[in-house]
């Protein structure tokens, strides 16, 4: 995407939650003021299922990768509450400085780095493969009508990049979006057996789980992780369980 062809970026804050917009009316990311490292959207905290797939010892360890930076809440959430080394894949620089000025986003280092790259051609770079043990993707533009990359080549390159026992979450959204066809692609790259959906949000949005080799935990294991989640990490993970099913 060409320079000129970036949406403005824009910042709203209501009843003291800061919002990230691009050039429209729709959310690309919030913040609570009083609680900058807290995940303040529901969605957002749900993109966080993956550790439901993964052992709680390596809830601390392994490289995260978010593609789309929105307004940082994974990034940070990653990097300074689970103390993990973190890389941010962001096209658009006015995002980025907007992170880093209004959304408490700190600079690149010590663990931390924000990379201003097409998130496809990062995914696709054979030096990126292999590594990453938690990936979240959440790309769209500024009408949020479909995914900007949804396709199954992307979906293959974000396996590729998972380690063994890596999982992804994906966000997905949008009135031009097709939820059937886009899990269908990620089956494609995944296996069939190895992607799985939550309950959709009131706002619409749908979270899924995609994973590299691991399958889904029995459930009173599931809600052994889901119960230390909420008391170690904080969220609200427990009733993910009751929408949670293979796609």
């Amino acid at each position: 995407m060409a320079a000129d062809d970036l949406p403005d970026v824009t910042v709203s804050e209501f009843m003291g939650v800061r919002s990230l917009h691009l050039d429209s009316i729709w959310v690309q990311g919030s913040m609570r003021v009083s609680k900058p490292l807290a995940l303040e959207l529901s969605y957002v905290q749900r993109m966080m299922a993956p550790l439901l797939w993964q052992e709680p010892s390596t809830w601390r360890t392994g490289a995260c990768v978010q593609l789309g930076l929105g307004a940082a809440a994974l990034t940070k959430f990653c990097h300074q509450v689970l103390g993990r080394p973190t890389t941010a894949v962001e096209i658009h620089p006015g995002v980025l400085a907007a992170c880093r000025q209004y959304f408490a986003l700190p600079p690149n280092g010590e663990g931390l780095e924000v990379v201003l790259e097409d998130a496809g051609r990062w995914a696709r770079d054979p030096a990126n493969q292999g590594r990453v043990a938690l990936l979240h993707v959440d790309l769209y533009d500024h009408e949020a009508a479909a995914p900007v990359l949804d396709d199954a080549d992307f979906y293959a390159a974000c396996r590729a990049l998972l380690a063994p026992g890596g999982a992804m979450a994906v966000n997905l959204f949008g009135r031009r979006a097709s939820f059937a066809d886009s899990c269908e692609r990620m089956a494609q790259a995944f296996g069939a057996d190895r992607v799985w959906r939550l309950a959709a949000t009131k706002e619409g949005n749908t979270v899924v789980v995609a994973t590299r080799e691991i399958p889904l935990p029995d459930g009173a294991e599931l809600k052994r992780r889901a119960t230390n989640m909420d008391s170690a990490l904080g969220l609200k993970a427990q009733p993910w369980l009751r929408g949670l099913r293979a796609v």
